[in-house]
């Protein structure tokens, strides 16, 4: 018989028991469920709800079925439903009597938020070190390019001449953003939930700080409805992972264009890539596609979360199992991208030559010239328009702006004068931009060193 099955005659049938059991996909809870158990045990002692001696024994059970767990000599049988239901039958087949005290002064609705806690806590520490590590490789490739000379793209039309370090490093940016939200969800999900119960909390004279303090929680929740309803913290982390999951597409995007012949900006290593079946020549850069399609995935398991708690009356419902699958594919998928991303990244060649040649175009310093009649006195609405009418004129003359006369030039803009003829050099044009944020050499690597170090602290850290 089941552990709730009291009230409860005949029995189950096998469909229902497989439709309703979570252990195929629980039982990766087993860890952070034996430590909220051990700790419970020992809060119920310190309270005289249960015999110390009990806890003591229900503990050292609780350690030999980690280890049985462990070296997969447990069994799992799903009439037993969920992971929490097979430690407990567990505990009771060796204890008897003394091990049904387990299961005092909580529930497995408040039991199970508290697994999905700590196990949260566990993967984003696993995450926060993967997005380092990915931030890592990119920092490298900034340093070990740091003079690359490469255009740069707004609506993948060529815009400005860029440091290719700076373009790596708009990505250490956004990685940062996920491990900041990432940081800061942390602080709603480490909360401690157990005895909230099934939803009231419990008659019996607990010690919720207590527990929380064995098992590292800085804060216990407020109400025991909201507590074992609760799912705003999973809605939150997936959320944090959908957005990490569209930098890395976005990233991706970059990598096939710029492996493409069209562009043959970077080589990827061929341990990253992947041939045809039919045609010889290829080499195709499907790790960076398979993330970038993974990202669908992402998305569609925080609306997943998202469209199973939307229409739940308070307080726990069972519809809440479902939240599982998603999440824990979320995870799988985003430690699968940071196993690969790092060193594909790291052993990444960058083709210098073929950048510059891109950015030699000259029309990509027609805003350094229009910024140049500025610094002459002109207002930026007329130098653009008079620098525009120059590209015109060049555009339908077939004439690079960087090969005009100074006499064409001075017939289009009269306030001309010849040092804009040598306004048209990529490597001049990035060493005005020495804003702070700029793409300027020693912004560049002042900002690829403030990495290093704010990098090298944080994996000391991990």
């Amino acid at each position: 018989m089941a552990l709730w099955g009291g009230r409860f005659s005949g029995v189950q049938k096998k469909e229902l028991i497989e439709f309703t059991e979570s252990v195929s996909f629980d039982k990766r809870f087993y860890r952070h469920d034996i430590a909220g158990s051990k700790a419970h045990v020992e809060m119920l002692a310190s309270c005289r709800i249960i015999p110390p001696k009990t806890a003591s024994a229900i503990k050292a059970e609780l350690d030999r079925i980690q280890k049985r767990i462990e070296g997969g000599k447990f069994e799992f049988k799903s009439e037993l439903e969920d992971i929490h239901m097979h430690i407990e039958s567990e505990i009771i087949r060796a204890l008897g009597d003394e091990g049904a005290r387990l299961h005092t002064a909580r529930s497995r609705n408040d039991q199970v938020n508290l697994d999905t806690r700590l196990y949260l806590r566990d993967e984003t520490a696993k995450i926060l070190a993967g997005i380092a590590n990915l931030q890592k490789a990119l920092v490298f490739q900034a340093e070990k390019n740091s003079g690359a000379i490469m255009p740069g793209y707004t609506h993948l039309q060529h815009a400005q001449p860029i440091l290719f370090a700076h373009h790596l490093l708009a990505y250490v940016e956004m990685f940062n953003r996920d491990t900041t939200r990432l940081q800061d969800c942390l602080k709603r999900i480490n909360v401690m939930t157990l005895g909230s119960g099934a939803i009231a909390g419990t008659t019996l004279p607990i010690d919720r700080k207590k527990t929380a303090a064995a098992l590292s929680f800085p804060a216990i929740s407020a109400n025991s409805m909201d507590a074992v309803a609760d799912r705003d913290f999973e809605c939150e982390f997936l959320a944090c992972l959908a957005i990490f999951a569209m930098h890395v597409s976005r990233l991706s995007e970059d990598i096939v264009l710029w492996m493409s012949k069209e562009f043959s900006f970077v080589e990827l290593a061929d341990a990253f890539c992947t041939g045809s079946s039919l045609m010889p020549q290829k080499k195709n850069p499907d790790v960076a596609e398979l993330a970038r399609g993974k990202t669908g995935r992402m998305y569609g398991n925080l609306m997943a979360i998202l469209t199973i708690c939307k229409g739940l009356p308070m307080s726990y419902n069972r519809d809440l199992q479902e939240d599982k699958e998603p999440l824990f594919d979320s995870i799988d998928t985003v430690l699968k991208i940071l196993s690969v991303f790092p060193p594909m990244i790291a052993t990444m060649e960058a083709r210098k030559d073929r950048m510059l040649a891109a950015a030699n175009n000259p029309e990509l310093m027609a805003t350094d010239l229009a910024e140049e009649l500025v610094r002459n006195g002109m207002p930026f609405r007329k130098a653009h328009e008079r620098t525009g009418s120059l590209v015109k004129w060049c555009n339908a003359n077939r004439t690079p702006l960087d090969k005009i006369s100074f006499e064409d030039m001075k017939r289009i803009i009269p306030e001309a004068d010849k040092s804009l003829l040598n306004i048209f050099d990529p490597a001049k044009s990035i060493s005005k931009r020495e804003i702070a944020g700029g793409t300027g050499p020693r912004q560049v690597r002042s900002q690829t060193n403030s990495w290093k170090r704010k990098l090298q602290d944080k994996l000391q850290r991990a």
